[in-house]
C-alpha cells in the first residue's frame, strides 16, 4: 500500500477546502467517514489517493433532531447503529433504522456513517478486483456477457452494476432531502434525483459533483397511518449486500391503502422505484391477492442478464411477502 498523508479537519467546510486544495495541487484525494470500504479499496489498489481527508473529527454532525416544521434532520455522519437505535428514527420512520441495522455487521455499523453508505462504490467483483470496467474508467462492463448472477435486472445498460446501499433504498421510499455541500457552496437534492443511471455517466452512481460531500438529509414526518418496513435478502447471513431488497411505506386508512411508496435494492444501478407496485395498491383495499397483483406489475419490465433471471421470482416474491406482512392480511 502507497503512502498517504491523512488530514482531519474540523468541520465540512474544512475538509471541503482541504479537498479542493488537493485537486488544484494535482493530488489524489479521497474522503474517509467510517473507513471500512475506502481502506479496503486503497489495499486492493481500486483507488490510490494522496490524501485522505478523515472526518472523524468533525463535529456536529452526527445527530438525529426535530426541525420544528414536522420533519427530521440527521447528519451525514451518524454511525449506522445510532441511526438504528435512535428512539424518534424507530418511531416515525422504522424502515430507515430496520435498513440502517441490516448493514453488514455490528461492527461496521458502529463505525460506517450514513453519508458513508449512500455514497458507497459498487461491489462488482469486475471493479473490485481491477478490470478496467466503466466504474474504473474504462468503456465497458464485463458482466453484460461474463459474471452478473448479483447484477441488475432494472436500469441496466451500459453499466450493469447494482446500487450497494440499504439506506438509500429507504431513504428514496421516505421521499427524503439530501443536502450537499461542496466548492460550489451548498444545494438540496432530492432523494430520486440524488442517484443516476448508468445511461447518464456509467462512471457514476450519483450527481455529486467532484469536492462535493453528503452533509446530512431531512425527512418529512409520516401521514397517519403510515407504516413501513425494509426487507433484504442476502446470499449469506452477513457481511454482504442484498441481492433482493424492499423499502415499503404505505399510508393505510383500515384496509385501504391511501399513498404507497415502494423502492428495491440490489436489482438496478439506483434505488429502483416499483411506481406499477405502488399503482396497484393506491385507493384499493390491501389484501393477499392485491398485494400479488402489486407484486407481478412491479417485475414487468425487468431484464434478466445470463445467470440472473433467478432475481425476478425472487423480487416478486419480496415485495408480496413484504406487503403482506406489513400490512398483516394473509
Amino acid at each position: 500500500m502507497k503512502s498517504l498523508t491523512n488530514i482531519g479537519p474540523r468541520d465540512l467546510s474544512g475538509a471541503v477546502s482541504r479537498a479542493d486544495q488537493a485537486r488544484r495541487e494535482g493530488q489524489r484525494w479521497s474522503y474517509s467517514g467510517g473507513g471500512s470500504d475506502l481502506l479496503g479499496m486503497i489495499k486492493e489498489r481500486i483507488v490510490e489517493p494522496d490524501i485522505v481527508v478523515s472526518l472523524r473529527r468533525v463535529v456536529g454532525h452526527d445527530f438525529v433532531e426535530p426541525t420544528g416544521d414536522d420533519r427530521t434532520h440527521i447528519g451525514g455522519l451518524i454511525t449506522l447503529a445510532a441511526l438504528s437505535r435512535n428512539e424518534r428514527v424507530r418511531t416515525k420512520h422504522q424502515v430507515l433504522a430496520e435498513a440502517a441495522g441490516s448493514v453488514a455487521t455490528p461492527q461496521i455499523r458502529n463505525v460506517g456513517t450514513l453519508a458513508g453508505n449512500v455514497c458507497q462504490r459498487p461491489w462488482c467483483w469486475y471493479y473490485r478486483n481491477g478490470f478496467p470496467c466503466y466504474k474504473a474508467g474504462g468503456n465497458q462492463c464485463f458482466s453484460a456477457t461474463g459474471e452478473n448472477q448479483f447484477h441488475a435486472i432494472f436500469g441496466g445498460g451500459p453499466s450493469y452494476i447494482v446500487h450497494p446501499s440499504d439506506t438509500a433504498v429507504a431513504l428514496v421510499a421516505l421521499g427524503a432531502t439530501f443536502e450537499v455541500t461542496g466548492p460550489m457552496g451548498e444545494r438540496a437534492v432530492g432523494a430520486e434525483e440524488f442517484f443516476a443511471l448508468p445511461s447518464v455517466n456509467p462512471a457514476r452512481e450519483n450527481v455529486l459533483a467532484e469536492g462535493d460531500l453528503l452533509a446530512g438529509v431531512t425527512i418529512g414526518d409520516p401521514a397517519p397511518g403510515t407504516r413501513s418496513t425494509y426487507h433484504k435478502v442476502m446470499d449469506r447471513e452477513a457481511w454482504t449486500h442484498a441481492v433482493v431488497s424492499a423499502a415499503v411505506v404505505l399510508q393505510m386508512e383500515g384496509d385501504m391503502c391511501r399513498a404507497a411508496s415502494i423502492v428495491l435494492g440490489g436489482v438496478a444501478p439506483v434505488p429502483w422505484r416499483a411506481s406499477e407496485a405502488e399503482q396497484a395498491l393506491v385507493g384499493r383495499s390491501v389484501t393477499a391477492e392485491r398485494a400479488k397483483e402489486a407484486a407481478r406489475a412491479a417485475v414487468g419490465g425487468a431484464r434478466a442478464l445470463s445467470k440472473n433471471a433467478y432475481k425476478i421470482p425472487l423480487t416478486r416474491g419480496v415485495i408480496e411477502r413484504t406487503l403482506v406482512q406489513l400490512v398483516g392480511v394473509g
